[in-house]
């Protein structure tokens, strides 16, 4: 599977979102729709997007108790997307209820990836705030490894940490990075960033990327940059 750039789609109306895509002609650039745009359109924007031929990340971050990931995944699966995730933290039994959920009736199933922690999350806070005392790579190890037990396909994660997810869960276990910013661009909120070079060199499978692109003065030319820089 070779790697791809996710541009995130985080707006919050579908006139916005189409008409950002509409700035696309001729590409089909693969797109991450999070919780702000589905919540405000619901599935048909998923629909609407999957129609016009775009690959699309649905990017809801599931996180209960199993049976109920498990009816919502099913759920999720008529919709014909090709990734979707939930959150490592909720345990392997969660994971497993999700990919049952998510299997159609043919086999086939979107991938199925797992959040470790979030790249706002710094060691401190998990400290402080989370109680969670080990070291931030150790805990992101631990949460891929519980993840590709349960039969997942990757795990989100900071680009800083795909190397180390490949050499614990092995070469095929897809990492998807967001927190990727252009040498030269702003950080925002975003504690652990890498440049979209940098993520290649480490080893990530998967980038988003979002208001690099997205806030953009030419968007098409910073999504051609990143794809330069990452895929090339």
């Amino acid at each position: 599977m070779g790697k791809d750039v996710i541009i995130a789609c985080d707006f919050s109306s579908k006139e916005e979102t189409l008409a950002f895509l509409d700035r696309f002609p001729g590409k089909k650039p693969y797109v991450k729709i999070g919780m702000e745009l589905f919540y405000a359109e619901g599935p048909s924007i998923v629909k609407e997007i999957k129609a016009r031929g775009h690959k699309i990340f649905l990017d809801l971050k599931l996180h209960d108790i199993p049976n109920t990931v498990k009816k919502s995944m099913h759920v999720l699966s008529r919709l014909d997307v090709d990734m979707v995730n939930l959150h490592a933290a909720g345990t392997r039994a969660m994971m497993e209820g999700a990919l049952e959920g998510v299997t159609r009736p043919d086999g086939t199933r979107p991938l199925v990836i797992a959040v470790t922690q979030l790249t706002s999350t710094s060691e401190e806070r998990m400290r402080e705030e989370l109680l969670i005392n080990a070291p931030i790579d150790q805990t992101v190890m631990h949460y891929a490894a519980n993840a590709a037990k349960a039969g997942l396909d990757g795990v989100v994660c900071s680009p800083m940490e795909a190397g180390k997810v490949h050499e614990t869960c092995g070469a095929g276990f897809l990492t998807v990075t967001p927190g990727i910013r252009f040498a030269d661009g702003e950080k925002g909120d975003q504690v652990r960033v890498t440049t979209p070079a940098q993520a290649k060199e480490i080893g990530s499978d998967y980038i988003v990327v979002g208001r690099p692109i997205t806030a953009a003065a030419d968007p098409v030319a910073a999504y051609e940059r990143c794809v330069a820089e990452f895929v090339g």
